[in-house]
């Protein structure tokens, strides 16, 4: 059994101090003891394997509480051994649960339910099956038919969470604890890890919010069935003995007629049941149409504005494109323009310079003449 120190508390805040005793890990000691164990109906068992694992106090700056839950054996022929709070001279240290092919010691704790404080009355394996001591478990009885009836008188009755220290149980292990402790041992299995994870991210499980009484003490599964094919099969009277054969014979046909009474009145609520389920399929299955018409509707009203926005943004492109080319065009025909302006204006005062050349000819020939 691995166990977890914690350290003084200083101030309420857990110190983590090392502690290296037989079957020892690191952790945390707490001065504060545990609260009482709460008082809680087991939920019924969901099928054939399962085995329950108590609720215990877990601690994460303060305790906190990790609902009983049914929970599959990693291997067939394994049974659990609680994890239970003990006194370590000067801190409450928490010893780890797990799983063994025999139950060891766990402090003496009454956790109920078959875990009495020694052993486990629970139930048994047989050949590979699991057998459940119908006296001290929720099951079903008209689908599991691994079952025996052993009343079981409680060891102790009190609901102390801890051993040693002020007011704790105050038992040791004995031989048969000692070598269980000393078997091939299973950590929990990851179902139990995900619901104590959950349990301590649940504020309501706090003892600062629930004052050592949290609501949920007995799992997540409801311990109500919720439809009538989920009840145990209804358990006929033990059978009349009057000492008069006719009073017995009419007690008989009584009860009989009863019994006859409360199956019809289950069939008749569950096909009830049944019919509103169909309904509300229907429901749900119309909704869900309607909701995917209206889903389908939007998408097309989006694929419209997408394709208008499309087109909008094409039409300006090609807007944008044709003003440019209409610019490109002009800036040419500025520029043809410029050109031939410039040769104009050079073609010009070629002109005048020619003219003024041919001019002065003309004139000085004339004189040469006169001499």
């Amino acid at each position: 059994m691995r166990s977890f120190f914690i350290g003084p508390l200083l101030l309420g805040i857990g110190l983590i101090l090392p502690w290296t005793p037989v079957h020892a890990q690191v952790g945390v000691s707490v001065t504060v003891a545990p609260p009482m164990l709460p008082i809680y109906d087991q939920p019924i068992c969901p099928g054939d394997g399962y085995i329950w694992t108590p609720g215990y106090w877990a601690w994460d700056n303060e305790y906190y509480w990790v609902p009983g839950d049914w929970v599959m054996p990693p291997e067939a022929g394994y049974l659990w051994t609680p994890g239970y709070w003990g006194w370590g001279g000067d801190g409450f240290m928490f010893n780890e649960g797990y799983w063994g092919l025999s139950v060891g010691f766990y402090g003496g704790i009454n956790y109920g339910f078959g875990y009495f404080g020694r052993g486990y009355d629970g139930g048994r394996w047989d050949h590979g099956h699991f057998f459940y001591n119908s006296s001290l478990n929720n099951i079903n009885r008209g689908s599991m038919h691994n079952v025996y009836d052993k009343r079981v008188n409680e060891r102790t009755t009190n609901h102390v969470s801890y051993n040693g220290g002020h007011g704790g149980i105050n038992l040791h292990a004995n031989s048969k604890e000692e070598a269980a402790s000393r078997e091939r041992h299973i950590a929990p299995v990851s179902a139990q890890t995900e619901h104590a994870q959950t349990a301590r991210n649940n504020p309501q499980q706090r003892v600062s919010a629930n004052h050592g009484a949290p609501a949920n003490s007995g799992g997540n599964r409801s311990n109500a069935a919720v439809h009538p094919k989920e009840l145990p099969a209804i358990e006929h009277p033990a059978k009349p003995d009057t000492g008069n054969r006719r009073l017995d014979q009419k007690y008989q046909k009584q009860q009989d007629k009863l019994v006859a009474k409360q199956n019809q009145d289950r069939q008749k609520l569950q096909t009830q049941q049944d019919r509103e389920h169909v309904q509300m399929a229907r429901q749900q299955g119309n909704e869900a149409r309607s909701q995917q018409q209206k889903q389908q509707h939007q998408e097309q009203q989006q694929r419209q504005q997408q394709t208008q926005q499309d087109r909008q943004q094409q039409q300006m492109a090609r807007q944008q494109s044709n003003e440019m080319r209409s610019q490109q065009q002009e800036q040419q025909h500025q520029q043809q323009t410029q050109q031939m302006q410039q040769r104009h204006v050079q073609q010009s005062q070629q002109m005048a310079q020619r003219q003024s050349m041919g001019g002065g000819e003309s004139h000085g020939g004339g004189g040469g003449g006169r001499r």
